[in-house]
């Protein structure tokens, strides 16, 4: 089972993705560093350091599915 202390919720718009509220400084409606078309990477196992635009802070991106970033620490 997936730990959901673990998962983000993430969403896409006009291929770029954004989260509602960043996990660590709560900046509203952050562009994340990532593309639509490296999610298939990462559900495929690889792993994606992503470092969040607004606070320089950095997780582990280790899965994702079509609404939740799975990463490597808890983010609530």
């Amino acid at each position: 089972m997936i730990p959901f202390q673990n998962a983000w919720p993430y969403e896409r718009v006009m291929g770029d993705l954004y989260v509602s509220s960043c996990p660590f400084c709560d900046t509203d409606n952050v562009l994340l560093p990532l593309k639509p078309s490296e999610l298939p990477d990462i559900q495929d196992g690889k792993k994606r350091l992503m470092v969040f635009p607004c606070c320089r802070n950095k997780v582990t991106i280790i899965d994702a599915d079509q609404d939740y970033l799975l990463t490597d620490g808890p983010l609530r």
